[in-house]
């Protein structure tokens, strides 16, 4: 390697370790401030009168100093912060953050954590495959920001919380991805789909699909394409946002996908057809085909798709691909219609509707429960 390329590595590696560095600080540093506060309030009960009277007074005291950074809004999240992550300190911890803020604890492991790659404040260091074997969701790590942490915040339940934490590590999402992830409410999405085991792997472990059912939510949501509501929207326009934005679209779909192409021709005979979407599901070792509707689903689009799916099956499968899956993303859909069309035993063809604005939680929930009704 030249000698010039070897100082711009050794710059590049300083200055990363730099702000790696700045960014575990601030987590830290927040983390105990919050843990302060919470054990001045009456010993470390949780009391809020007194917890009002201490930040306030904590506040002012710190504007006379001149410290910025330190009024009543972050000092309440760095308590919020400490409260929702009690145990951040029980994993591996560097030595080097440990004596810099002279942690006096014996709980922290004293095995020194492996040097993570690049990262910033918006891009945590990349987990391209799995989780370290030491992390657990609730324990420090340095590969995600103070911006990350603020984020995951903002999720009042437990459960969740640990979901996204993991997602955000294994997927290397920035913490705007994070936040839209969870304003998608991409785990109410996930968990309705599947039982309570399925809901504590969710969790414990992420998002790891296994079969075709687990690959497909209902609905998709896709308001990053900034598409209004209208009856004047056609499917090509539709079409085209979406590559526009397939980076975007690629998170909204999950783990696994790669595009392979757009209106993809297939010749029966002299009859031409096209495959709107073309995908390859690269931990379910198959070929996806995407099917886009502007109106609410029909028959026929179900029979359409099938021959899509059959023809992939007997004409561009490998051998060692597993059986091909159809996808029909709808405004709309009729549950029960879809029951009789496709056969009891199928397990090729998917439909799910799709959404061009963030839905709220009660939205969500109203919309779970009328599917419900209507299944049973």
């Amino acid at each position: 390697m030249p000698l010039q390329d070897r100082i711009s590595q050794i710059v590049t590696s300083a200055e990363t370790h730099a702000a790696r560095s700045v960014n575990s600080a601030q987590v830290l540093a927040n983390w105990l401030i919050g843990r302060e506060i919470f054990l001045a309030e009456q010993g470390g009960t949780e009391r809020a009168i007194y917890g009002e009277k201490i930040i306030p007074e904590l506040a002012k005291k710190f504007k006379s100093a001149g410290l910025k950074g330190l009024g009543s809004t972050n000092l309440k999240l760095f308590r919020a912060f400490h409260l929702s992550y009690p145990n951040l300190l029980e994993g591996a911890i560097s030595h080097t953050l440990r004596d810099q803020f002279r942690l006096q604890t014996t709980e922290i492991n004293q095995t020194p954590r492996r040097e993570p790659e690049a990262t910033s404040e918006e891009h945590p260091a990349p987990i391209r495959h799995a989780l370290r074997d030491e992390f657990k969701p609730g324990q420090f790590t340095p590969n995600l920001s103070w911006t990350h942490y603020r984020t995951l915040l903002k999720v009042p339940r437990p459960e969740a919380r640990s979901f996204y934490e993991i997602e955000a590590l294994q997927n290397s999402w920035s913490a705007r991805e994070l936040d839209r992830q969870i304003s998608s409410l991409l785990f109410d999405r996930l968990a309705q789909s599947t039982d309570k085991k399925g809901l504590l792997k969710l969790a414990s472990e992420g998002h790891h699909p296994q079969s075709p059912a687990h690959i497909f939510k209902d609905p998709f949501i896709i308001e990053f394409l900034g598409l209004p509501e209208s009856e004047k929207l056609i499917e090509s326009d539709l079409e085209s946002a979406l590559l526009a934005n397939l980076q975007t679209f690629l998170l909204e779909l999950g783990n696994g996908f790669a595009f392979l192409a757009r209106q993809q021709r297939l010749t029966l005979e002299g009859d031409h057809f096209y495959v709107d979407l073309v995908f390859y599901h690269t931990i379910l070792k198959c070929y996806v085909l995407i099917d886009l509707k502007v109106g609410k689903l029909t028959h026929e689009d179900l029979g359409q798709l099938q021959l899509y799916v059959n023809y992939y099956d007997r004409e561009r499968r490998a051998p060692d691909d597993n059986p091909t899956l159809g996808l029909i993303l709808a405004t709309d859909k009729n549950d029960t219609m879809v029951q009789y069309t496709l056969a009891e035993d199928q397990k090729a063809i998917f439909t799910s509707r799709y959404q061009l604005h963030l839905p709220t939680e009660d939205q969500l929930i109203s919309k779970i429960e009328q599917e419900l009704h209507n299944l049973s």
